[in-house]
């Protein structure tokens, strides 16, 4: 025989309702106040940053010339060597030992953190400085990475060790703080081009989703570098070419009518068909730089002269 809720029951029920209405209200409520005080605060980091940006002398060449050669290079170093022996593991030379190679990586990315936190970028340009801390975030997870990848690859065929280290988590990681970091001085030369010109061609369009063929065309060779970074940032492409490598081989495909015959109509479809068909190669800016972007405006940086 079934029991009858009493007044008491009921009033116990109503009571435990109330109380979980209240607690999912104060949960969301919580969650409301956190994301309000973060986007302040990303406010605030914003506002300051676009403050610094409109100091005179705040992207100076000088400043992107000592990035250049104390973070930028050093970073470059470790990154062409780790291709090459990652090239060379999947070649599986039988004199290859795949841990003195982790060992070798391992060392060389700790090398080139000491050396990319020698030289302290200016507080004035707020996106070099966090440049480095992500090309040195990236240089620190590679090594901590690698380093325990020596005992494991003992007992690992080359090839194998080649698929693992492509899957890990950390190296992602490692491979997008790099990213990241590539995108903020990309996006720092943009901010020296403003210096230095009142209306830079095409920097509305930058930010646009999608960027369409039409758009690209009306910018500046300094604002196509960046968009490309950005884009290879959003596709998390890690490999040893620069963005102006890819700005290159963009306007080829478009100047060529390939773009077209494809029926590719904005940049970021045509970006994921060249970086999907390994079509981009380190030196293709230099090759096609006096042919699309002769007098084009570039801060003096060594990549953009020479091979």
């Amino acid at each position: 025989m079934e029991r009858r809720l009493n007044r008491a029951d009921y009033l116990f029920s109503l009571f435990t309702v109330f109380l979980l209405v209240c607690i999912a209200g104060a949960f969301f409520y919580g969650v409301k106040i956190g994301r309000e005080k973060t986007e302040a605060k990303y406010a605030v980091i914003m506002k300051n940053q676009e403050e610094a940006a409109r100091i005179p002398g705040a992207y100076d060449q000088q400043y992107l010339v000592s990035f250049y050669h104390s973070v930028l290079s050093p970073y470059r170093e470790f990154q062409l060597k780790w291709f090459e022996q990652l090239k060379r593991l999947e070649q599986t030379s039988p004199s290859l030992d795949p841990s003195d190679v982790m060992k070798d990586l391992s060392r060389l990315a700790s090398q080139k953190v000491n050396t990319a936190s020698k030289v302290a970028m200016s507080s004035s340009s707020p996106l070099l400085v966090e440049a480095q801390q992500n090309y040195m975030k990236s240089l620190q997870l590679f090594a901590d990475t690698l380093q325990k990848y020596q005992s494991k690859a003992n007992g690992m065929a080359p090839t194998a060790l080649v698929a693992e280290l492509d899957k890990d988590a950390f190296l992602t990681e490692a491979k997008r703080f790099a990213l990241q970091g590539q995108q903020q001085f990309y996006t720092a030369m943009t901010k020296w081009n403003e210096t230095m010109e009142p209306k830079i061609p095409g920097l509305e369009s930058l930010s646009k989703t999608p960027l369409t063929v039409k758009e690209w065309a009306g910018m500046s060779l300094i604002v196509k570098n960046n968009a490309s970074a950005n884009l290879v940032l959003n596709s998390r492409w890690f490999a040893p070419v620069y963005p102006q490598d890819i700005t290159s081989r963009i306007e080829e495909l478009i100047a060529s009518g390939q773009a077209k015959k494809m029926n590719l109509n904005d940049i970021s479809a045509i970006v994921d068909m060249l970086l999907g068909t390994n079509a981009v190669r380190q030196g293709d800016f230099i090759q096609s730089k006096l042919k699309y972007y002769n007098g084009e405006t570039l801060p003096q940086l060594p990549f953009f002269a020479e091979p």
